[in-house]
């Protein structure tokens, strides 16, 4: 009688998976929009030019051919149409999947050629570009990343011949502050350095302009407090929300099928025990993600600072997807999926989500008139449309 219960229970939850899973299936790599209004699909050449546009790329570090990449050649569109009014900003996880090895051998000779994809499309822009560091350039967040990180640094100054391509230097935390056009003001802070283990750099000792993490946040809130009445972007690697793997959100595959992450094959139903890993990223999390306690501290702290503030727009990468999120006068994104793509849960608290390979740009045309901007790689005729998403986050 007991094992008929189990048998009983066991093939209900089984086809309680498979209803949630093929419900999930239905909306996966469809984009979502709070607003339909949102939806105005139109072509960056159909635009009028901004006075200034950011372009918000990250994650790009899988990318190996220079020309004919989907993502390489729509940020060359970008790069003809701005020119050096256009200033692109690299999110970080710029080489996967440890970054930069400080050491000759196969895996320095990858990596070169992984960031020269890269880098033989950027020394064409006629405008600024900044790099970023994410968790994979510090080799994973290993504690000998700081080295990694610092190879990297001098690698990609010496390739764009530019002592600011690379922010903040040196591994520090930042802030660091950048002017771009009058009433748009970039902001680049290093969130790796708040989970990263091992060497973290800070003070006069390595360069740094701070000497405590008490010192970062009043450099950040008196840089916020300056430029009170101006556009301010704020760029990292890691997000202050996500509806995806990194913000707690798996997939109904990972639960039920948790042995395809090793292979996508091995379909073996483990509909309990696969939820254990998935349960522990949500509510414990490992370094990388939001519920982990050194994620959590700074998160809470950034987001405290912010929430004094409006018309912010703080852009990271991590996760591999595009996702917005308007939250009390400031905006959320996600911009990670230039090279990858992966699962994004919809709704919530997000206004726009794609599991789609694409980039953020922020069109700046006056104080009072900025657009929001998804753009993606056409996928079926070279002459559609690449805006998928817009959205006028400072004007009426």
């Amino acid at each position: 009688m007991v094992y008929h219960y189990f048998l009983y229970f066991f093939i209900s939850l089984c086809l309680c998976f498979l209803a949630a899973y093929l419900l999930e299936r239905r909306y996966r790599r469809r984009p979502y929009f709070k607003l339909q209004a949102d939806h105005c699909p139109a072509s960056l050449s159909d635009l009028e030019k901004p006075v200034h546009s950011v372009a918000l790329l990250g994650d790009p570090g899988s990318i190996t051919d220079s020309e004919n990449d989907p993502i390489l050649v729509l940020m060359r569109k970008w790069m003809e149409k701005n020119g050096p009014d256009g200033t692109l900003i690299i999110l970080g996880d710029n080489i996967y999947p440890t970054g930069l090895p400080p050491f000759s051998g196969f895996k320095r000779e990858q990596a070169e050629r992984r960031i020269m994809a890269q880098l033989n499309t950027f020394k064409k822009h006629q405008g600024q570009v900044i790099y970023l560091s994410g968790n994979h350039d510090w080799n994973k967040g290993r504690s000998n990343g700081y080295q990694y990180v610092l190879e990297q640094q001098e690698f990609i100054r010496k390739e764009l011949n530019n002592t600011h391509s690379y922010l903040p230097l040196d591994g520090c935390p930042g802030p660091v502050s950048r002017p771009l056009v009058p009433g748009l003001q970039l902001i680049i802070i290093n969130t790796q350095w708040w989970v990263q283990r091992g060497l973290r750099p800070i003070g006069k000792n390595y360069n740094c302009t701070v000497e405590t993490e008490e010192q970062f946040f009043q450099e950040l809130s008196l840089l916020l407090e300056q430029h009170r009445n101006d556009c301010v972007v704020l760029a990292a690697h890691h997000p202050l929300f996500s509806n995806a793997q990194h913000g707690g959100h798996s997939t109904v595959k990972q639960h039920f099928f948790p042995l395809t992450a090793a292979h996508k094959k091995l379909y073996v139903p483990l509909p309990v025990a696969g939820s254990v890993y998935p349960v522990y990223r949500k509510f414990f999390g490992a370094y990388e993600d939001m519920a982990h306690p050194r994620y959590r501290r700074l998160r809470k702290k950034l987001l405290r600072l912010l929430h004094q503030h409006k018309n912010i727009i703080y852009a990271a990468g991590h996760d591999h997807n595009l996702q917005y999120f308007p939250i009390r006068g400031n905006h959320y994104l996600v911009s990670g999926s230039g090279s990858k793509t992966a699962f994004v849960k919809k709704g919530g608290k997000a206004a726009f989500t794609h599991e789609h390979k694409g980039f953020f740009v922020v069109d700046y045309y006056a104080p009072n008139e900025v657009w929001l901007r998804a753009l993606e790689p056409p996928t079926l005729l070279s002459h559609a449309q690449e805006i998928i998403f817009q959205r006028k986050v400072l004007g009426s």
